[in-house]
């Protein structure tokens, strides 16, 4: 944990948003500082990055967190979970994650070596979530011992964090570096010094860190620049790590990304089988012996050579070679024979076991191919053979895509990838479109705008899908407009503190592009919630933003009696009544005075002013007019000035006051969000003047009595928070 500042954004106590209370500051960095926070209503602990001042207001700053934020689509154990981006009434922005309770394993570093066995599990594990994050073209472009942690000590439960440089990979995607460098030179991959990386240079940066992890201190790249860019030229100092350890560092950190494992899938493939890696070559079985030199044989005698089986034969005797391949392991002739009508075979992989080597089996055999209608095409997961393999890959790059495929065996019939292939011909004519296959079932989803296509496509999978597949179709029609009218029934049902507005459409409703902005006030933080997944199951890919107060019981009653009226340009400022400092922060701790000005605006010059306080303990108090203060005319609240013209309603607390001015201190007894409200009316808004003070029911009967009236009298409206919290 790191010590407070006095200029902090937060201080341990601090309640943000009336729901999330600091606890601890984390970590300071260059635009950001990270708290540990726990929800007062669930108890549950929460981290929470807020931007530094300086930057909240930058748009290209706003956009890195809201990439971060978007990490959340992104559903693994090994990545930490992240909420939704808050903006706070003073301008500042934090982002909700979840707290993850362990060390570092800059911390494990500090402490000495690791072992090999744990290094190896967590190894597994982080593999895992990359494997996650990249499916979703997400590189992380910082792993680094610090943003890897160990969830309650165990190597098991590692945890990625801080994606704040997380690179998108869909083409247009840019992030706030842009393609300079980012991260951290110590576990960068070579290519990162140049602007580059993909997907491989998370996997250089997991096995430098696994070797310093090892070794018990960070990587040693030199005394400058020049030294740093030369030592990244050459391959990591391995010696001495046992294997498999060794032979991983190895692959995961090659100078060149091509001589790298291809993926997070492939790395997770050689942990599983780390052995089919750790051969000897003296002892690698070798290549049969060329087929002029083969004795004559049928075809049947040719498949029975030992080594089919991996077995060493007779020729076992002859130099050594390359590991077999996918050719050269049986004689001409046999393959003549097999070749006749073997060319869909060869692409659904049914002759693999024949003619090639048998791929490492995956159960379950999964393969997802994906088109998003604004995205990147991806191809990710299993293939029978290399046939389907390259016809994938050639067909996803042609549309600007990409694919991570892994040639393996599975329980499947000759024609499965025929029968893949011809589904997404069908679907081809889609905006969108996923084919999820696991083994011989596949679940096929769709949309579009276009009725005819989608009637075509339906009609096409009338029957089921294609051949021996079996599984479900859903294809959408999907209007291009959002109507506000299938929005405003999710704001009415679940306004329960006053009305909440929808903002951001235009005159055909909302666009693939526009955002729906939602403005108001909610009783609990679970309707906040709850709102935003409802809107998240209409918006689409729309963004949906929450511009919203959790306000108190007291504030809620009062929200469905107070007149809807616009703003009147009445500005309410707040100062510190023991220092006479202004406090635009409106936040106010145990021990405090604070004072209470409104400020009448130059153009306003006629009727009545009205101001009273929404106190968080249930009471209503009128600041003006009350019996101190009985006349609130505009014409005799100016006494002749023009402009702008300040007005007090609530004093400093002076020892030596003589009247009964109305002064504020804040106590313990009830914390939380208070409101101020200036009403402009033509004529005095009730019967005679009001209590001073009175209970939240009282004045919420007295503004339903007067509401017809009130409606026609009421010309404008303006509000101001006061929270009250423990230092």
């Amino acid at each position: 944990m790191n010590s407070s500042r006095p200029a902090d954004a937060f201080q341990p106590g601090d309640v943000i948003n009336n729901t999330y209370r600091i606890e601890a500051l984390l970590g300071r960095g260059g635009t950001s500082d990270v708290y540990k926070a726990r929800n007062v209503i669930s108890e549950r602990a929460m981290a929470i990055k807020v931007l530094k001042a300086e930057f909240s207001t930058n748009d290209d700053y706003l956009v890195l967190l809201k990439r971060e934020e978007e990490i959340r689509e992104v559903r693994h154990d090994a990545v930490v979970r992240y909420s939704e981006n808050h903006r706070m009434s003073d301008g500042r922005v934090y982002l909700l994650m979840d707290y993850v309770d362990g060390p570092g394993l800059d911390r494990k570093m500090r402490d000495g070596p690791m072992s090999a066995d744990d290094l190896l599990v967590i190894c597994r594990r982080v593999a895992q979530g990359l494997q996650a994050a990249h499916a979703r073209h997400i590189v992380h472009r910082d792993l680094s011992p610090d943003n890897i942690i160990l969830r309650g000590d165990d190597p098991a439960q590692a945890v990625i964090i801080d994606f704040g440089i997380a690179k998108d990979t869909n083409p247009g995607a840019e992030t706030i570096v842009g393609n300079e460098f980012a991260g951290k030179y110590a576990y960068a991959a070579p290519e990162q010094l140049h602007g580059r990386t993909d997907a491989r240079t998370d996997l250089y940066s997991l096995g430098a860190l696994l070797l310093a992890n090892f070794r018990g201190e960070p990587p040693r790249l030199g005394n400058n620049p020049m030294e740093v860019i030369q030592s990244k030229t050459r391959p990591l100092d391995t010696e001495g790590v046992p294997e498999p350890l060794k032979t991983l560092i190895d692959r995961m950190t090659a100078p060149e990304p091509d001589d790298r494992f291809p993926s997070a899938t492939a790395l997770l493939a050689f942990l599983d089988a780390p052995g089919d890696d750790l051969l000897d070559p003296a002892t690698i079985i070798p290549l049969g012996a060329p087929a002029a030199q083969a004795p004559s044989s049928d075809a049947g005698a040719a498949l029975a050579e030992p080594e089919m089986l991996g077995i060493p034969g007779p020729a076992a005797a002859s130099p050594p070679a390359t590991r077999p391949r996918r050719t050269g392991l049986i004689a001409a002739g046999a393959v003549a024979v097999l070749s006749i009508g073997a060319a869909g075979a060869y692409v659904s992989g049914a002759l693999d076991g024949v003619i090639g080597p048998k791929y490492p089996l995956a159960d379950p055999f999964t393969l997802t191919l994906t088109h998003p209608a604004d995205g990147t095409p991806t191809a990710v997961g299993h293939v029978p053979s290399e046939g389907l393999r390259d016809r994938l890959a050639a067909d996803f790059s042609a549309q600007g895509g990409t694919s991570d495929l892994t040639l393996s065996s599975g329980d499947l019939t000759p024609d499965w990838g025929a029968d893949i292939l011809s589904t997404m011909d069908l679907v081809k004519p889609l905006d969108a479109w996923t084919i999820a296959a696991q083994g011989p079932r596949i679940d096929v989803t769709g949309e579009t705008t276009d009725p005819a296509i989608e009637t075509r496509v339906e009609a096409a999978f009338a029957d089921g899908p294609p051949g021996n597949l079996t599984g479900t179709v859903d294809i959408a029609l999907r209007d291009v407009f959002l109507n506000p009218a299938t929005v405003t029934p999710v704001l009415t049902d679940l306004a329960n503190c006053g009305p909440l507005t929808l903002d951001g459409a235009g005159p055909a409703g909302f666009g693939p592009d526009d955002t729906l902005t939602v403005h108001g006030h909610v009783a609990e933080t679970a309707t906040r919630v709850e709102l935003f997944d409802r809107l998240r199951a209409l918006a689409g890919d729309r963004q949906v933003v929450l511009d919203l107060d959790v306000l108190n019981p007291t504030l809620c009653l009062l929200a469905d009696y107070m007149p809807q009226a616009p703003t009147g340009g009445v500005t309410i400022d707040y100062t510190i009544g023991d220092t006479g400092e202004a406090n635009p922060s409106g936040n106010f701790i145990v021990g405090e005075n604070p004072v209470i000005d409104v400020v009448i605006p130059a153009d306003m010059t006629d009727g009545y002013l009205s101001v009273s306080i929404m106190d968080v303990s249930g009471n209503v108090y009128h600041l003006l007019p009350n019996l101190m203060f009985e006349d609130n005319a505009i014409e005799s609240l100016r006494a002749g000035r023009t402009g702008a013209v300040p007005i007090r309603v609530a004093f400093p607390d002076d020892p030596d006051r003589t009247d009964q001015r109305l002064v504020f201190r804040v106590d313990d007894s009830a914390l939380g969000k208070s409101e101020v409200v200036a009403i402009h009316s033509t004529e005095p808004l009730f019967d005679g003047l009001r209590p001073m003070a009175e209970s939240a029911e009282g004045f919420a009967k007295a503004l339903q009595q007067h509401a017809q009236t009130n409606d026609q009298l009421i010309q404008s409206m303006d509000t101001r928070l006061l929270v009250t919290q423990k230092p």
